[in-house]
């Protein structure tokens, strides 16, 4: 089992990307899930689950029509909520759990 710790739209010098636009900050965010992902030996395929926190839960379709993007042929269960977080700037942050075969 893989558990990422939940991820924001920080660049790889902790700058936070798309500021104010939920969109782009999706899109930095499920790049960084994804890397994470893959130093930990998994794909975007492997995920099993998600949980998305949203600023604003008005944000939802916008951030849904990203998600969708990235997990296009078969989604992982997900919930997503309302929540404030830690930085004004940030609108999303994702945190996925992923499942990968043993290696003898």
């Amino acid at each position: 089992m893989i558990f990422t710790a939940g991820q924001v739209a920080w660049n790889e010098k902790g700058v936070i990307m798309g500021q104010g636009n939920v969109r782009l900050q999706t899109r930095q965010t499920l790049k960084n899930v994804i890397a994470v992902l893959e130093e930990g030996g998994a794909t975007i395929e492997d995920v099993l689950k998600c949980n998305v926190y949203l600023r604003y839960i008005q944000h939802f379709q916008i951030m849904n029509e990203e998600f969708a993007r990235v997990f296009h042929d078969n989604p992982p269960a997900r919930t997503t909520v309302e929540a404030k977080l830690t930085d004004p700037t940030m609108l999303v942050e994702i945190d996925a759990i992923a499942y990968i075969e043993p290696i003898d």
